[in-house]
């Protein structure tokens, strides 16, 4: 599996390093001493990098028990999803706890700048670079010739085959992810000296370790190393480059992992080696829409008296949900009904806010043509992001999308040549026939008359992705979602339902996008980072991303939507309590349903206690995040379908067991028997076959195939004597 959370767990163990060489500890546990003393005073660098392993190692197994052996039967993606998951809440804490404050490191080889080939490298790069080789050296040697390697490859080629053999694939698995979190403790510790520790340093690292290890193939560690010292070398170059007047003054490190990838992805058109599973897990059920009227006026007359009723911060807080709304439901249909992993569709988002800018001041084009005409190139750039889709499937697309994410970021939201850098990029008000529709600003912010406009594009964009739902355009992108080789055996072109895919998900994210840089009246870098989608993209998946109430949802529960602003502001205890025991209630369901009952009783009284003796609200804002990613990973594991998703099954059984009036049937004939069990309803054209059959022969032609079917006809034909 791809662990999208490697440069999570180095961050953290390179914290770790560097308060062990300050005498204390990194404890990521909320509500204790982020940084206890550990008694003994600072440590030198060998007692203090050897404990950092070990934790690394005991790190790596608990990730392994607690969150991946669950999901050892489900596909590649949803590792990955689960790993963002990791990855966010080990970022969230260490945000949390330590702070933003750069934490400085004491330098660990010596430094020497020598002179090779007329060039001037520094020693300590040398020297990382020497470590690093000889680490690669012997994991080769320990795969190759020791019997743990040899077990290790028999399981990645097939896990039957290691059960077979008698090999327990839990426990290889076990050790080989303690070793892989010390190996990137290594790394982490290493580089703290030259990289600066923030909560956020190394996050974007995995795109260039990516690019390195798909060279290698995932299998070669050799061909791995040497790829990420030569694509380490050019970004060096890149990094050169940037000061010249010519150049981009950012962004051309990120084009060269995004080049590495898209060759070895796209010009070999192959998937990443997957491990032979037992059992494959699919994204949730995409619902199919009922009507559009009532839903329609439910979020029209809610929207509405929520924008009237609200001021200030929870007027903006209501608008920010239905901005965001509107680019969840693009990851609906890119993920939700296609199946194609997008990490970069708050990005998009950002290329509509930033083409608004362009739009406004060197087109001048009027509201509501320069949002629409912003979509529009959204809808490009999310075509050339889905254009790699066309050649590979599942999860490297996600790796090709968080790459180009990383580039649009720092090649042109980050640079001031291209309209953007620090300070963002104005956006006028939006106004028709005079009539200002703008956010406003002061005590006033934000205007009822803007939230209503954002409640207008959120009902077209939940509409019109209904409408696509319940088309032929829909039904084929869940064909390719289920089986893309079924798909096009069945005449379905997969290129181009993938590619209509990301085109209406980048109009709808870069509508989303233009809308935010309105109510933001500024394009702002920081809205729209690479490292923001992820977050995003976890968010859309937690609330139930295959579906448009999945995607609603995920405007209320992201960052700066309701529920945000709600608990930063303090929420009362048994409202915690209630929804913290709603989700222990539904894994009682999964576990041991005979006890959902007693379960439901007893959180409704907890709740009850909770609202009796304790008064107040309790603020959480700045565990959030934290939160957030729990949830993601409980979500991957037990619920793929999201927050939405049992909401829609419980509607489902009503809808099913609503009485139903019995079938008339004909005097003088006999009632229809129960179907037998296990067997599917036939259909109007097998009935009827039957039936004719019987009319001629006095008995089910098809009873000897199917005999239980075929004599359950037998006894209600008409003809039979």
């Amino acid at each position: 599996m791809v662990n999208l959370a490697t440069g999570a767990i180095a961050l953290y163990v390179a914290y770790t390093y560097a308060f062990l060489r300050q005498g204390k500890l990194v404890d990521p546990i909320p509500g204790l001493d982020p940084t206890p003393s550990i008694g003994t005073g600072p440590l030198g660098f060998w007692p203090a990098f050897a404990l950092s392993l070990v934790i690394a190692g005991v790190l790596g197994a608990l990730l392994y028990v607690l969150i991946f052996r669950p999901l050892r039967a489900a596909p590649a993606a949803a590792k990955a999803v689960a790993s963002v998951g990791v990855m966010v809440v080990i970022q969230a804490l260490l945000a949390t706890g330590v702070g933003s404050a750069v934490v400085s490191v004491s330098p660990i080889f010596p430094y020497h700048v020598y002179e090779i080939l007329g060039s001037r490298m520094p020693g300590d790069r040398l020297w990382f670079t020497a470590v690093i080789i000889v680490i690669a050296i012997a994991l080769m040697l320990w795969f190759r010739f020791t019997r743990f390697g040899l077990a290790t490859r028999a399981a990645a080629e097939s896990e039957k085959g290691a059960f077979v053999t008698g090999l327990s694939p839990q426990r290889i698995a076990l050790v080989n992810w303690a070793l892989s979190t010390m190996i990137a403790g290594v790394g982490g510790v290493l580089i703290a000296p030259i990289v600066p520790l923030i909560p956020d340093a190394y996050a974007l690292f995995i795109v260039a370790a990516l690019a390195a290890a798909l060279v290698g193939n995932f299998t070669k560690i050799g061909v791995t190393v040497a790829a990420a010292l030569v694509i380490g070398m050019l970004q060096s170059e890149a990094t050169y480059l940037q000061g010249k007047s010519w150049a981009p003054q950012s962004g051309l490190t990120d084009l060269v992992p995004l080049i590495v990838i898209l060759i070895f992805l796209v010009l070999r058109g192959q998937e990443l080696p997957a491990r032979g599973a037992i059992i494959q897990r699919t994204l949730g059920l995409a619902p199919r829409p009922r009507g559009y009227l009532v839903p329609a006026v439910v979020i029209a007359v809610a929207g509405f008296v929520s924008l009237a009723v609200t001021h200030n911060s929870m007027r903006g807080a209501i608008i920010t949900t239905l901005v965001l709304a509107v680019i969840a439901l693009s990851q609906v249909v890119v993920t939700g009904y296609s199946g194609q992993i997008s990490f970069a569709q708050l990005t998009i988002a950002g290329v509509g806010a930033f083409a608004l800018t362009r739009i406004q001041f060197q087109l001048h084009v009027p509201f509501p043509f320069a949002p629409l005409l912003a979509a529009v190139f959204a809808m490009i750039v999310g075509v050339v992001v889905g254009l790699p889709a066309l050649r590979i499937r599942g999860l490297p697309v996600a790796v090709v999308t968080l790459a180009l994410a990383a580039v649009l970021q720092n090649l042109w939201f980050n640079n001031p040549q291209l309209n953007g850098g620090l300070g963002g990029a104005p956006i006028q008000d939006p106004s028709i026939f005079g009539i200002g529709l703008g956010a406003g600003s002061g005590r006033s912010y934000p205007h009822l008359s803007f939230g209503v406009v954002c409640l207008i594009v959120l009902l077209l964009t939940a509409g019109g992705v209904a409408l696509l739902r319940r088309s032929r355009l829909g039904a084929a992108m869940l064909a390719v979602r289920a089986n893309e080789r079924a798909a096009a055996a069945s005449g379905i072109s997969v290129s181009r339902i993938k590619l209509a895919a990301f085109a209406i998900g980048g109009f709808l994210a870069g509508l989303g996008g233009a809308m935010l840089a309105y109510q933001q009246t500024t394009a702002d870098v920081s809205s729209y980072t690479a490292m923001g989608g992820l977050a995003f993209f976890t968010t859309a998946y937690l609330a139930g991303v295959t579906s448009i109430g999945g995607g609603i949802n995920a405007g209320i529960i992201a960052a700066g939507g309701i529920a945000y602003t709600l608990v930063n502001k303090g929420v009362p205890l048994w409202i915690y309590v209630l929804l913290i025991g709603l989700l222990l209630i539904g894994l009682v369901q999964l576990a041991w349903p005979k006890l959902t009952r007693p379960a439901l009783a007893v959180v409704a009284l907890a709740a009850v206690a909770a609202a009796v003796f304790h008064h107040g609200g309790i603020q959480l804002g700045e565990y959030y995040a934290a939160i957030s990613g729990v949830l993601l990973i409980l979500t991957v594991i037990l619920n793929p379908e999201g927050i939405v998703g049992p909401l829609q099954s419980q509607l489902a059984v009503l809808r099913r067991g609503s009485p139903r009036a019995a079938p008339r049937r004909r005097p003088g004939h006999p009632p229809r028997p129960p179907r037998p069990t296990g067997l599917a309803r036939p259909t109007g054209w097998q009935r009827r076959g039957r039936l004719s059959a019987a009319s001629r022969t006095g008995w089910p032609a098809r009873c000897s195939r199917s005999p239980a079917w075929g004599c359950a006809t037998a006894a209600w034909s008409p003809t039979r004597t």
